[in-house]
């Protein structure tokens, strides 16, 4: 998982979400009542012939304009991926 300025987390899922490749969410900064607000960013493809890959590996990195960076493992030899929050 990887930190925002602001408190956010973000992080992967390397199965599930909508369509069930894994997903890139969003946790954010707790309420006063500590829970947090989940939102998925991305849902990766599962079927073989999908271009976005699938399975999320590793970490996420930030680039100084708040875009997030990851790669997956899945179909093909995986892919790199951009993400704009």
């Amino acid at each position: 998982m990887v930190l925002d300025a602001a408190g956010n987390l973000y992080g992967t899922t390397g199965r599930g979400g909508v369509p069930g490749g894994g997903t890139v969410f969003e946790l954010k900064k707790p309420r006063t009542d500590g829970s947090w607000t989940e939102k998925v960013l991305h849902g990766f493809c599962s079927a073989s012939d999908c271009t976005d890959g699938a399975g999320p590996w590793a970490g996420l990195t930030f680039d100084a304009s708040g875009n997030l960076y990851g790669t997956t493992r899945g179909y093909g030899g995986g892919t790199v991926f951009e993400i704009t929050p």
